[in-house]
């Protein structure tokens, strides 16, 4: 099982970002996935997820009208597209699985899989 995000990059004030993470491994696409981030100094905290059907939560106020997951089952793959980026939005951002639940959660901990983490840093 793997997890493979990519996207991540600088990127000024205002400018937009697609996250993507490649999914392979598992028998069928019936999981749960989620991004998370991760601030320098700060504890990782939950962006948004998606279930199996496509359904999506976002975690924060902040993000609901700036951020949109998706997921291309047939590409096995998950997206985050970031508009109108702010420099707080600066983290390491992480891809999830949670293979037992088809709705997800915010709840990191229910997460088994993990991809590597892609940086995103936003200039002022």
């Amino acid at each position: 099982v793997q997890l493979q995000a990519s996207g991540g990059g600088l990127v000024q004030t205002g400018g937009s970002l697609k996250l993507s993470c490649v999914v392979s491994g598992f028998p069928s696409d019936n999981y749960s996935a989620a991004w998370f981030r991760q601030a320098s100094g700060k504890a990782r905290e939950g962006v948004s997820c998606i279930n199996s059907s496509g359904g999506s939560t976002y975690f924060a106020d902040s993000m609901k009208g700036r951020f949109t997951i998706s997921r291309d089952n047939a590409n096995n793959s998950v997206y985050l597209q970031m508009n109108s980026l702010k420099p707080e939005d600066t983290a390491v951002y992480y891809c999830a699985v949670d293979w037992t639940r088809v709705i997800c959660s915010r709840n990191l901990w229910n997460y088994d899989y993990w991809g590597q983490g892609t940086k995103v840093t936003v200039s002022s």
